[in-house]
């Protein structure tokens, strides 16, 4: 069987798949997988991640000499995209300007799709594949971290990057959740503020004591949420705030968690409100040099069909920092998806070709070296 990517990855992004609700994909994936004469499962994991559905796992045997790959991508898009039809126009695929498109992530599973499609179509050597389709990567990488799988990989690809084709996703931060309630005192604002602790005031001194955006190189600090008040004649006496620190230095994410920290507890103690603080860290950062083979085998591939490949680190969290955190070295691929998140989120089809020949000769090569 073989698949034309154009017409796979419009199929996949004519699927409404937001977080949480990815059966629509799984259920695809399923079929399509069977069609190729293998035997995908759907794992148990919705119930500990709240889906709709399980990730869902597939091995693909070949030369047992050769190590066994990993690739990866996740089903879920990161807002619903109901109604939404794809558009071909001049090469570039856009969705209808009212949603995003969802090249991330289902140019990642469509390209998946057709390499094996081509590899058994052309009865292309190849070592043991095994791939996972994971739910709720958008939302907290949450499908991977209940992963029900018995991997055997040596190493892996997660296909899950905006950059072009040919970039490969060595380095991505750790990431520090911190989420502040501050609790001051109610009080009427015309008659009686002096009697009143204003919560808003409060976590304001706060923010406006940090360094905020990009701190350095390899580190970012957001307040990405405030909310509080129920009327403008109340002092407010609840204040919630939303921050997040990334870095791909262990200490400057500490040093910047540490500061952010100090800051609100000086504004409740300045203030004579009660501070309440939840931290929780969602991944841990990873580096992979140049040198390792999950890396190497990459630039031999991209080089054998005519790409120069680029070493590219992001901001972003990926499935790969979950792997890598468990032991299974991974990158990320790029797909040169322009404007990801966003109405205007496009894929040129050239993108799509370029990466269903970048994973072919990357499976192709490793095999062959392995031979």
């Amino acid at each position: 069987m073989k698949i034309r990517i154009v017409d796979e990855f419009i199929a996949l992004a004519s699927l409404n798949s937001p977080s949480r609700r990815e059966a629509p994909v799984a259920a695809y994936l399923v079929a399509r997988l069977r069609e190729l004469g293998l035997e995908p499962r759907v794992d148990d994991s919705a119930p500990m991640t709240g889906s709709d559905t399980g990730n869902v796992f597939v091995r693909v045997p070949g030369n047992a000499a050769a190590p066994v790959i990993l690739l990866g991508a996740h089903m879920d898009t990161v807002g619903p995209t109901e109604g939404m039809t794809p558009i071909l126009r001049d090469g570039i695929i856009y969705s209808n300007g009212e949603t995003v498109l969802g090249a991330d992530d289902k140019a990642g599973i469509a390209i998946i799709l057709a390499v094996l499609a081509e590899l058994q179509a052309d009865d292309t050597p190849h070592g043991d594949i095994e791939i996972v389709f994971s739910v709720q990567e958008e939302v907290g990488l949450f499908g991977v971290k209940h992963l029900n799988a018995d991997l055997r990989a040596a190493y892996g690809y997660i296909l899950d990057s905006s950059e072009d084709v040919g970039s490969i996703i060595n380095q991505a931060p750790s990431k520090v959740d911190l989420d502040f309630v501050m609790e001051g005192k109610a009080a009427h604002a015309g008659v009686c503020p002096e009697k009143g602790v204003n919560a808003i005031v409060a976590v304001s001194s706060a923010v406006a004591s940090l360094h905020s955006g990009r701190i350095d190189a390899q580190t970012t600090l957001n307040v990405g949420v405030i909310s509080g008040g129920k009327a403008r004649n109340i002092v407010p006496d609840r204040a919630e705030v939303a921050i997040e620190v990334r870095s791909t230095d262990k200490e400057k994410l500490e040093r910047e968690v540490r500061a952010v920290l100090a800051a609100f507890e000086k504004a409740a103690a300045d203030s004579g409100a009660r501070l309440t603080v939840r931290r929780e860290a969602p991944f841990e950062a990873f580096t992979i040099p140049e040198s390792h083979p999950v890396v190497a085998n990459a630039f031999r591939a991209a080089r054998a069909i005519g790409i120069e490949p680029r070493l590219k680190p992001t901001g972003g969290g990926m499935d790969a920092n979950i792997f890598n955190s468990r032991g299974l070295p991974c990158v990320g691929l790029g797909l040169g998806v322009g404007d990801p998140h966003s109405p205007q989120e496009h894929i040129p089809v050239a993108q799509l070709e370029a990466g269903v020949a970048f994973l072919k000769a990357l499976l192709t090569e490793t095999a062959v070296k392995s031979c």
